[in-house]
């Protein structure tokens, strides 16, 4: 008599995980739709359930309880459900609106270039310190009209965050808090030196700007800043080192893009699908429900597994295949209503870089003898060593 299938959510942690969660999502699905997650709670794997959650922010909450940075104020707009969501949206929609973004091209490829110029003589290069980290921080600091000297003291503050130190979750937790008032306590500092002295920046903007008639109060532009960093410093970091691990594995995918780069936007958004960098999100049920037959309770913690989705072979055909030429909506920037605000600035950054680095460098291959070491749920990579001709 043969037995139920198993799992372990604590496979979401295993290093062969982050290398290859294709075959996780996979091997997971098999066992059921939902299934337990890590820490308690419930894991929805299928692009159905996927969607579901996402598109039911009144059964599936985005609120602060959903995921705790330790910051003392919520990420807007990422923590706020609606009917408040929506307000914050339509303040911040038109700051990252394509064509706003398009306009930023040329300065973001000047961006790219000049990186590229650092290392391209040297025959190869540490991706990720090269350019997978600095280039969206550049842009990011940009936007907000910090100086580009500040980098290195938000990268710190990020990496305090995403991965803070300690043996142990409590220490973690106590690592991740000091660090959330660090980054509360420098974008107070930023918003008083705005109020004598207002520039062309974002957060001169956010001073002089009201929702419903009102001006924003000093704690919902730091909940604003405070996801920005988190966003702008992470995500695209994480979606570059994606990517080029993957091509400099795949030269006939690399080679598509070089030898006709009009292929690069299917590109984006086929290995977006594939590769999906951050791989789930975080909700909290306000209501009981059910979910492929699976009950949920109120207060459940409910992980939204993007990744799986976007490799559901009941939702994609020839699922397993990376295809550039591939014309379906991925969910890598999430859904519904907590979509994710950057996504325009996050495809640009991604499309620019795919173009300047193939037009200078089209063939390249990981250093051999390398074991890439990459997280799961940011997909990050300790390091990325590329050698090149």
């Amino acid at each position: 008599m043969s037995s139920e299938p198993t799992f372990d959510p604590m496979l979401m942690f295993d290093p062969e995980t982050g290398k290859n969660p294709q075959a996780f999502y996979e091997m997971a699905r098999g066992i059921s739709p939902v299934l337990p997650g890590p820490f308690g709670g419930h894991q929805l794997m299928t692009k159905e359930g996927v969607e579901f959650a996402l598109q039911n922010p009144a059964i599936f909450s985005s609120a602060m309880e959903a995921v705790d940075l330790g910051q003392s104020v919520p990420l807007i707009p990422l923590q706020m459900d609606p009917p408040d969501h929506v307000k914050y949206r339509r303040l911040l929609d038109p700051i990252f609106a394509p064509r706003k973004m398009n306009e930023l091209e040329p300065e973001i490829s000047a961006m790219v270039n000049s990186l590229i110029d650092q290392f391209i003589d040297d025959g190869h290069c540490e991706f990720t310190t090269g350019l997978s980290v600095p280039l969206p921080s550049q842009v990011f600091l940009r936007l907000l009209g910090i100086p580009l000297s500040e980098l290195d003291m938000f990268l710190k503050m990020k990496t305090g965050i995403l991965h803070p130190s300690g043996d142990d979750l409590d220490q973690m937790r106590e690592s991740q808090v000091a660090v959330s008032r660090e980054i509360e306590g420098y974008f107070a500092e930023q918003i008083k030196l705005r109020r004598k002295q207002p520039s062309d920046d974002i957060v001169s903007m956010f001073l002089a700007a009201e929702v419903d008639g009102k001006k924003l109060t000093e704690e919902e532009i730091l909940g604003i800043l405070y996801l920005f960093i988190i966003a702008g410093l992470d995500t695209v970091t994480d979606t570059l080192e994606c990517f080029f691990a993957y091509l400099a594995q795949h030269p006939d995918h690399r080679r598509q893009i070089v030898e006709d780069p009009s292929v690069i936007p299917g590109a984006v958004e086929e290995l977006l699908r594939w590769e999906t960098p951050v791989t789930g999100v975080s909700r909290v049920a306000t209501q009981d429900t059910v979910v492929a037959g699976c009950p949920i309770s109120k207060g459940d913690s409910v992980g939204v597994s993007i990744g799986s989705a976007n490799t559901d072979p009941a939702a994609y055909e020839n699922a397993d295949t990376v295809d550039f030429s591939r014309n379906m909506r991925n969910l890598a920037f999430g859904g519904g209503v907590h979509r994710c605000l950057g996504s325009h600035l996050a495809r640009l950054e991604l499309r620019v870089v795919l173009r300047e680095w193939h037009a200078r460098i089209p063939e390249y291959h990981i250093a051999p003898g390398t074991d890439l070491k990459v997280s799961f749920g940011l997909r990050q990579f300790e390091s990325l060593p590329l050698i090149f001709s």
